[in-house]
């Protein structure tokens, strides 16, 4: 199996810009007719989709913290026939837990070491000049094990202040890959658990295409294309995933959107078939399924349209009472009997669990989980250890059912959030991302 050499594409910090890089540079790559595999170093489930529609080839999750080696060469095997591979890092470069998990702490650097491929940094270098070059350098030289490519100066507020960020890059021996100044028409927008989804973005199009452009005026491509190194991590067929049936019907929607496409198409090589179901459009799942998987999203959002599908509330809870159901988060908490939404007004879920949530209240939930079930849930048995990340800002006002599982988070911490259990219904509040080993 042959894969093609990659980058990682990273920064000191969130919110400086990689997204934006990202998608301009596979936009600009695909334009020059390349084949470019993206990648996401870390349980984002976001920008996964917006790479999909920036490169034209499905991105994956790559996770140190979560999946070991094996799994990692597997799902970068996917990348074979490409012509370039582009990780999108998360957070900064060395950002990740503070005890290792199957294979690192999550951080990109860590994967960016276990498969060789050397990192862009995007730097946001408004409000400095020549000292934007000590921070490349520490960055350079932190860790033995990751290569620094160079840079792309994000935010620049002009030719000089450009002249003056380079003559620092040159004295510091740090390679300049290009120069972006500052264009409010590509970025992003922002919601509470970060960016807002690609397929409510009606724009994403002209963004990518733009940001195709932008980036392809303001970059070296051929320079930063050369830079990439051959992947040093043995590529290899993709480990089996465990799917939670033959028949599963996957609700699939604005509000039920958050599934790591490694999932889905591990279940798919397993040979599990999925049938997709929408229930904002008042549908049930389908009755020939042989389980149901509810993923996380926004449901909050939506919470009267959810209320008032009686359709799909009262197919779901029929469904539940002779199959598995299983929700994760927003999944989990529809599968409830009651979310109350930001303004305090409560909306009548579907009943299969007793969990009411709230959003009146916010806190923040963050961080990776490891869980080991006290009981069976779809495609798991009870003594399973699974692997996830939990994200969301809704708090518990009642949890009455059975825990599904004794959870912790990444130091060994117990975290209150166990999941649920009754009859054949199950759900969490994180996200699967893989089997422990």
């Amino acid at each position: 199996m042959r894969v093609p050499a990659g980058l990682m594409i990273s920064a000191p910090a969130s919110g400086t810009g990689k997204t934006t890089l990202m998608l301009g540079l596979l936009a600009a790559f695909r334009a020059r007719g390349l084949t470019v595999q993206p990648f996401k170093s870390g349980p984002d489930y976001i920008d996964p989709a917006f790479h999909r529609v920036a490169s034209g080839r499905a991105s994956v999750n790559l996770d140190s913290w979560a999946m070991g080696a094996d799994r990692i060469g597997g799902l970068i095997g996917t990348a074979e026939g490409a012509d370039l591979i582009l990780a999108e890092g998360s957070m900064g470069l060395f950002d990740g837990v503070a005890r290792p998990g199957e294979c690192g702490t999550g951080a990109s650097a860590d994967m960016a070491a276990l498969t060789g491929w050397p990192v862009v940094l995007v730097l946001d270098v408004s409000g400095q000049a020549q000292s934007a070059a000590a921070v490349a350098l520490g960055f350079a030289r932190m860790r033995a094990d990751v290569a620094l490519a160079g840079v792309v100066l994000n935010r620049v507020a002009s030719p000089r202040h450009e002249a003056l960020v380079r003559s620092g890059m040159e004295a510091a021996g740090i390679r300049v890959f290009g120069a972006l100044p500052r264009r409010a028409t590509i970025e992003m927008p922002e919601r509470h658990l970060g960016l807002v989804q690609a397929e409510e973005t009606p724009d994403l199009d002209r963004i990518t295409t733009e940001a195709g452009r932008f980036i392809a005026d303001n970059i070296d491509l051929d320079a930063l294309r050369s830079a990439a190194r051959p992947t040093r991590l043995m590529p290899a067929t993709p480990l089996p995933v465990r799917p939670p049936g033959q028949r599963i019907a996957l609700a699939r929607d604005q509000a039920f959107s958050f599934v790591y496409p490694h999932l889905l198409e591990g279940w798919r090589r397993a040979g599990a078939e999925i049938l997709p179901f929408s229930p904002l459009a008042d549908q049930a799942p389908d009755p020939t399924a042989d389980c149901c998987w509810l993923p996380g999203g926004y449901p909050e959002l939506h919470g009267g349209r959810l209320a008032a599908a009686a359709c799909f509330r009262a197919g779901l809870l029929g469904f539940g009472q002779t199959r598995p159901v299983h929700g994760e988060c927003g999944g989990y908490m529809v599968m409830g009997a009651a979310i109350i939404d930001k303004a305090g007004v409560s909306h009548e879920m579907a009943g299969l669990l007793g969990l009411v949530t709230s959003y009146a209240a916010r806190r923040m939930h963050l961080g990776y989980r490891l869980a080991e079930l006290g009981a069976d849930m779809p495609g798991y048995a009870a003594g399973a250890r699974l692997r996830g990340h939990e994200f969301h800002y809704s708090t518990i006002v009642s949890q009455p059912d059975m825990a599904l599982a004794r959870v912790t988070d990444a130091t060994g911490e117990a975290v209150p959030e166990t999941g649920s259990r009754r009859g054949l219904a199950t759900g969490t509040f994180f996200h699967l991302i893989a089997e422990a080993t």
